[in-house]
């Protein structure tokens, strides 16, 4: 069959598509990706020439390195190992260091950045693919749970996974559209629960690991504290308000509040208020009721599309504003503004937690459209 460079994170997920991709006749090369803080000596090669497909990639990765641990690592070269394919560890601190500038940044100015779509973007089918073409891979695999599906077109478009309650399909809107014919999603076609049987069936080590949660470089789980920790002196805080301009309460930095957030807002108003907008100028935390946090429509901006030819009209869809929201009926149609092509998403009712610095991903149903970021 084909060559396949595989992302390998230790997870189940990859673990699995690892051995599914095997069961259908590729010849597989698992990469781990590193892109925390080095430790002293784990980005070295013991001897690079004996590694003639990766000469940038290390051999083993057994320190930790900040959000990619040694027992991730490991995970994944005793899964490697098992499955007797080669296995090696790509040094991205470069390449993720622009990912990490661009969340302080977004935070610092008010904005609720989305790190994971921009690695799969810039990295994961970025990197990954200028790493392929160099050891003559023609396709490039991950364990995300979404799907490619011919449409009646004969376009290869990107569908969502059949676990909905997995779905990852508004994580990858933003890959470039040529990489789709290029890429494999093994475990898209399954159920969470079905993946853990196949890896168990296997006797994989991970068959029962869970499931990572956080931002993979924040390691406290605590962002705001990561954000205060890079931005220099820059003095974020100010003043919680309510809509209708009432001082309720301080803060201590704009970057740890989010739109739609309403547990740790810093202050107690006895009734449920939310956090309906962030204003950078005057550092000002707007609180508000659940019905003032609803909007019925958007900008987005810095657009990319999964269909050719792209749209020129207005179409209907169903728009999701984040990850772990439910898209919604809407009409979309591109503006422009100041010699700028906008997405503008009108939806049939209003919606909640609209966040400048999140994307809108139209949907045709199952099928990516395209998206955007919100302004």
């Amino acid at each position: 069959m084909s060559r396949v460079v595989l992302a390998m994170s230790g997870g189940v997920d990859s673990s699995v598509a690892a051995n599914l991709l095997l069961e259908q006749g590729h010849e597989v090369v698992g990469v781990f990706m590193r892109h925390g803080k080095e430790s002293a000596s784990a980005c070295d090669l013991d001897d690079p020439a004996a590694n003639p497909l990766l000469p940038l990639l290390q051999n083993r990765a057994d320190h930790k390195q900040g959000c990619c641990s040694a027992s991730d690592a490991e995970d994944a070269r005793k899964v490697a190992d098992k499955l007797s394919i080669p296995f090696y560890a790509l040094n991205l601190q470069k390449d993720f260091s622009r990912i990490i500038d661009y969340f302080v940044d977004e935070y610092t100015i008010g904005r609720t950045p989305n790190p994971c779509v921009m690695c799969n973007n810039w990295i994961k089918f970025g990197r990954l693919f200028d790493y392929a073409d160099s050891i003559g891979a023609e396709f490039v695999a991950t364990g995300h749970y979404a799907r490619l599906l011919q449409d009646p077109q004969d376009q290869i478009r990107l569908a969502r996974g059949i676990d909905g309650t997995k779905d990852q399909a508004y994580v990858l809107f933003g890959i470039e559209r040529e990489y789709l014919s290029r890429m494999l999603l093994p475990v898209g076609g399954y159920p969470k629960t079905k993946i853990r049987e196949m890896a168990a069936k296997i006797s994989l080590r991970v068959a029962d690991k869970k499931d990572s949660q956080e931002i993979c470089f924040v390691t406290s789980g605590h962002h705001g504290d990561f954000v205060r920790q890079r931005r220099g002196a820059i003095d974020l805080s100010g003043e919680i308000i309510t809509t209708d301009g009432t001082v309720v309460g301080q803060h201590s930095g704009i970057e740890n509040y989010t739109i739609g957030q309403r547990k740790g807002l810093g202050v107690a108003l006895g009734t449920p208020h939310y956090v309906v907008k962030i204003d950078r100028d005057s550092r000002q935390v707007v609180l508000g009721s659940h019905d003032e946090l609803g909007q019925q429509s958007l900008l987005a901006d810095r657009l990319n599309w999964l269909v050719s030819p792209e749209p020129k009209k207005a179409f209907r869809c169903q728009a999701q504003i984040r990850y772990n929201s439910a898209a919604q009926d809407a009409t979309a149609s591109i503006c422009e503004i100041d010699g700028e092509h906008l997405l503008q998403v009108e939806f049939d009712k209003p919606v909640h937690g609209i966040a400048p610095g999140q994307a809108v991903v139209c949907f045709d149903g199952e099928m990516v459209i395209g998206g955007g970021w919100i302004r």
